[in-house]
């Protein structure tokens, strides 16, 4: 059994003054018992030996004391504090220079987690969504700056308080991430979303609950939206109303002349007909607008592609469409919106084309309930795709904006998506439908 270790500081503090036992046991021997010698020698050695074992032992314990209290000093968070005589050779000057590189390490370390710390607090603070955290007993213990304002309370009012009385509970059951229509202490009624994900603090699980506030955001998509569409309406509108003022005023002046022109019913004529066909243009870009904006839900049933683009492709579009064609496919979707986009679609490539000739190409795959449609032309390709998708844009004389923008409303009607890119192994666009689970069957 090993010895404890005072003990084998003992042993070492005999064995330091063994050679002096030897010398004063040899002399002991030479000298008589009765003389004073002997009595001399005796209070010698016993002298030497505690000195011989003092110095042993202060030897081997204060280096180890000096250890102990910076080994303490460290665990307690004073890195500053550092052991001389590091310089020195031998073991303890190894180990005293272990344990200054300890205290550096540590003092780095402890710095860069400070860092880090202050790093995240801020950025919690600064961010615009409310950060929460629960521990296992769904009691808070941690909150934001904006989760302070959104509770109503500051951070040590409510810290400590359980999810329940927060108004909480219902955020930390149900799916990890969904909306919630919520109102807060200290926010207004509003679409929430809520995010929920488990991390562990001192061992122990907690729930991190971020709940972001959609109803700010979605009203500013709504304000860009309603921008965009009285630019647009306004554009559209004045376009039409300011040479129908223009002739109203020319036609007046016309015909407070005194004596009138010879022609001036002819003016007249060409003043109303212009007039007529101004507002006719206005009716049909109304007429759009209000189509796009009754856009229906769609009416699922099946249909077989192959019948869908070739009845497409057998309307007249005053040019060459090819249908390259694809596995005899059903599909459930809404055949009369379908249709429609496809001829959009094809319609869009003719004109893109225009009098320089060239072939519209349809095909189509299937990847398990996944249908894509593609529709090629030959034209110059899009210089810029940036207005393709937005309400009434258009680079075509006469064109209304709205064909792509309808397609792609029905694309999405049917869970699908709907792009359009230049092709790559020539000149020309592609517009690419995907449509996606709505695959009924693949026959051979």
């Amino acid at each position: 059994m090993p010895l404890p270790h005072d003990r084998r500081i003992q042993l070492l503090a005999l064995l330091a003054g063994a050679p002096a036992l030897a010398a004063c046991a040899i002399l002991l021997w030479i000298v008589p018992a009765s003389s004073l010698l002997r009595w001399t020698v005796l209070a010698a050695l016993a002298i030497g030996w505690v000195w011989a074992a003092v110095a042993a032992r202060r030897q081997v314990v204060r280096p180890l004391q000096v250890v102990a209290n910076l080994l303490a000093g460290l665990r307690e968070g004073h890195f500053t504090v550092r052991a001389r005589g590091e310089g020195a050779g031998g073991d303890l000057a190894m180990v005293l220079r272990e344990v200054n590189a300890l205290g550096d390490t540590l003092e780095t370390q402890r710095l860069g987690a400070v860092e880090a710390d202050a790093l995240l607090r801020r950025v919690m603070d600064e961010i615009d969504v409310a950060v929460l955290a629960f521990d296992a007993g769904a009691v808070l213990r941690l909150v934001n700056r904006t989760g302070e304002r959104l509770l109503g309370h500051p951070a040590d009012a409510v810290i400590g308080r359980n999810a329940e009385a927060l108004g909480l509970a219902e955020s930390l059951q149900g799916p990890a991430s969904r909306t919630l229509e919520r109102i807060f202490p200290g926010a207004s009624a509003g679409r929430w979303e809520v995010r929920r994900s488990t991390f562990r603090m001192e061992g122990r699980p907690h729930d991190l609950l971020v709940l972001a506030d959609l109803s700010r955001a979605l009203r500013e998509e709504e304000r860009q939206v309603w921008q965009r569409l009285v630019r647009v309406l306004s554009h559209e509108i004045n376009n039409s109303l300011a040479p129908i003022k223009s002739l109203v005023g020319t036609m007046a002046h016309l015909l407070d002349r005194d004596p009138r022109p010879g022609d001036w019913e002819a003016d007249l004529r060409s003043g109303l007909a212009i007039i007529d066909a101004r507002s006719e243009a206005l009716n049909r870009f109304m007429g759009s607008y209000a189509r796009l904006a009754r856009l229906p839900a769609p009416v699922l049933g099946e249909v077989e592609v192959a019948l869908w683009v070739d009845r497409v492709a057998g309307l007249e579009f005053h040019g060459t469409v090819w249908v390259l064609g694809g596995p005899a496919t059903v599909i459930r979707a809404d055949a009369d919106q379908l249709e429609q986009l496809l001829i959009n679609l094809v319609k869009n490539g003719m004109e893109a084309m225009g009098s320089g000739g060239g072939m519209v190409t349809i095909a189509w795959a299937v990847h398990e309930e996944t249908l894509d449609l593609w529709v090629r032309d030959e034209g110059p390709g899009l210089g810029s795709t940036g207005n393709l998708f937005v309400p009434f844009f258009t680079t075509k004389p006469g064109g209304s904006g709205i064909g792509l923008v309808f397609s792609r409303q029905v694309a999405e009607g049917h869970g699908g998506t709907l792009t359009l890119s230049n092709r790559t192994d020539r000149v020309g666009c592609e517009a690419r439908l995907t449509l996606t689970g709505v695959v009924v069957r693949v026959e051979p």
